[in-house]
């Protein structure tokens, strides 16, 4: 494997900064050291990176898009297998650090200071749009950076993303688990499920309390009963039945939408559920993304 000419890789490595020593040896040359208030666990096992790039299906055609990218240790590995990187950081005390490690791929390579929940679409370069996004999220907000991405990215075809493993189960929950909920109704109205594999702490410095996971997570265009695509308003009142059907998770479907609507005057939950065919006794959990598109066609009337 071909060296990028940085001081610390010996070529043997997809990155060189997997490696505890490593990573802890280009902290300590710039004065840092992990902050647990922004989740900063760095990936120290290649062969992991290698799993991650493999499951995104990466080649020099993608522009992809990075989240918290640290010290880079993941983004050196997507540099040298995607065509363009853009990768969004808050921390203000590592865009010196990554200005040195991703230093041989400047040409290719984007930081964008900021917090990634307020990226915007004019924050990117409208040249080469990411249609990946590829990152080890920081835990604290990996949920809501996935489903707020593939709300607002429509360029965005898919999110390979280390997650903590609850949040994972969340994602891929399926119909009548403990696990399934709004949230998994909501991104199933943008994304499916593409593949997955566990990661242990030990793969990280410092290891976190906590069992991770990296999923795949491929743009899904939802269909009504009879084929057709679901407009953006129609995903957003699916999104919203969502909600308001996991409003009170044990109460039935009919006294969770009546307390979700309490204070909507406007809303005959017991009309909506007729007409989409609901058994007002049923629980939310029982229910598929085709009912949540009835409901939401319903509530749209």
């Amino acid at each position: 494997m071909a060296t990028s000419g940085l001081p610390f890789d010996d070529g043997t490595k997809l990155s060189p900064l997997s490696a505890p020593s490593v990573t802890r040896a280009v902290l300590e040359a710039h004065g840092l050291a992990t902050k647990h208030s922004l989740g900063q666990n760095f990936l120290v096992n290649d062969a992991i990176l290698q799993k991650i790039v493999d499951l995104a299906q990466l080649d020099a055609a993608d522009s992809v898009l990075e989240v918290g990218p640290g010290i880079g240790t993941l983004t050196i590995a997507l540099l040298k297998t995607a065509g363009r990187v853009a990768s969004v950081e808050r921390d203000p005390d590592l865009p010196p650090v990554l200005a040195q490690t991703c230093a041989p791929w400047a040409n290719t390579f984007t930081l964008l200071e900021k917090d990634a929940l307020d990226l915007q679409l004019s924050d990117l370069d409208a040249t080469a749009l990411p249609t990946k996004l590829v990152a080890n999220l920081p835990y604290a907000v990996a949920a809501t950076v996935v489903l707020d991405y593939f709300e607002r990215f429509a360029n965005l075809q898919s999110a390979t993303v280390m997650v903590q493993k609850e949040v994972a189960d969340r994602m891929c929950a399926q119909v009548g688990t403990k696990n399934y909920g709004a949230y998994t109704v909501k991104l199933r109205l943008y994304a499916q499920p593409a593949g997955r594999f566990p990661v242990s702490p030990n793969n990280f410095f410092p290891p976190p309390r906590v069992d991770s996971a990296v999923l795949r997570l491929d743009r899904y265009h939802p269909c009504d009963a009879n084929g057709q695509p679901l407009t953006l308003q129609e995903v957003k009142a699916a999104a919203t039945m969502a909600e308001a059907a996991f409003a009170s998770r044990r109460k039935t479907i009919a006294n969770s939408c009546k307390t979700y609507f309490a204070t909507r005057q406007d809303v005959d939950v017991a009309a909506l559920l007729n007409a989409a065919g609901i058994d007002p006794k049923r629980r939310g959990e029982t229910l598929s993304l085709q009912e949540f598109i009835a409901l939401g066609k319903a509530f749209l009337r």
